[in-house]
């Protein structure tokens, strides 16, 4: 007589879905049952304020941009650790998933000592005339900060999968490196990358405290979403926070239902290719 180690389906699939719905589904709709006492011309009305719209604004592009710069740096770090083997490389690796572990407070305050005027590099670069603290470039390196290991993890695993065989027959056909990676590599770790881009936009999208501190909150210059709908809130203005948090929340899901997508035409491009 086998034993199974862990429950039945039925079992863990009632707990999976008490887990979820605990965690994530209830106060998701608990979100847009609040939301569904306003109106499209309320929550339209809400969002056209110049200061939200800055905010939003701010968010969205500085949200892009990190991930625009992680998707480039992360696809070359994780090449060199999927494909060379070097002294230092666990180490590397361990660096990789602090931001992960990190509260993102401790990130924030991190990242403003560091490129504050006073900073040891703000001080080298305000002799540049570059101030990367309390300006719209602080909040792009705070949120690139955050989903830096996004694509790195997405990516990697993909590179060592790649068989080498196939870049081997390109190289018998007559093709040359770049065209070997534009042609072979890349195609086959496009989704995964566009994968890891995705997760890192919608982390950015709503982070607060690694922003924070560093963008110094000016109004309509340097505001971000999140830390708006604080104010919203201490303001009593409940409609206010709701109206933008909803909409944070519907532009996350739009991009993680782009990278499910993604997903499954990796799946099914990789089924055919086999």
């Amino acid at each position: 007589m086998n034993r199974r180690i862990l429950p039945g389906f039925g079992l863990t699939l009632g707990l999976t879905v008490l887990y979820l719905s605990l965690v994530v589904i209830l106060p998701i709709g608990a979100l847009l049952l609040k939301a569904s006492q306003l109106s499209l011309a309320d929550i339209a009305r809400l969002l056209s304020d110049a200061r939200t719209l800055h905010a939003l604004k701010v968010s969205f592009f500085a949200a892009f941009l990190s991930a625009v710069i992680n998707g480039i740096v992360g696809f070359v770090i994780a090449w060199v650790l999927a494909r060379y083997s070097f002294s230092g490389k666990k180490l590397l690796e361990i660096f990789l998933d602090v931001p992960f572990a990190l509260p993102t407070a401790v990130a924030g305050i991190a990242l403003t000592a560091t490129y504050a005027p006073n900073g040891p590099v703000g001080l080298f670069l305000s002799k540049l005339n570059i101030y990367p603290a309390f300006h719209f470039t602080g909040i792009v390196l705070a949120l690139t900060f955050v989903g830096f290991p996004f694509v790195v993890r997405t990516l990697e695993p993909v590179l060592k999968e790649f068989e080498k065989e196939q870049e081997e027959a390109a190289h018998c056909l007559g093709a040359n490196a770049y065209q070997t990676f534009l042609k072979v590599i890349f195609p086959y770790c496009l989704p995964a990358w566009m994968t890891g881009m995705t997760l890192a936009f919608a982390r950015a999208l709503g982070e607060y405290g690694s922003v924070v501190f560093i963008s110094a909150n000016i109004p309509m210059k340097t505001e971000i979403a999140p830390f708006l709908i604080m104010i919203k809130l201490e303001q009593y203005d409940y409609n206010g926070a709701i109206a933008i948090a909803v909409t944070l929340l519907g532009m996350s899901m739009l991009f993680l239902l782009l990278m499910n997508l993604l997903q499954f035409w990796k799946d099914r491009h990789h089924v055919q290719l086999k």
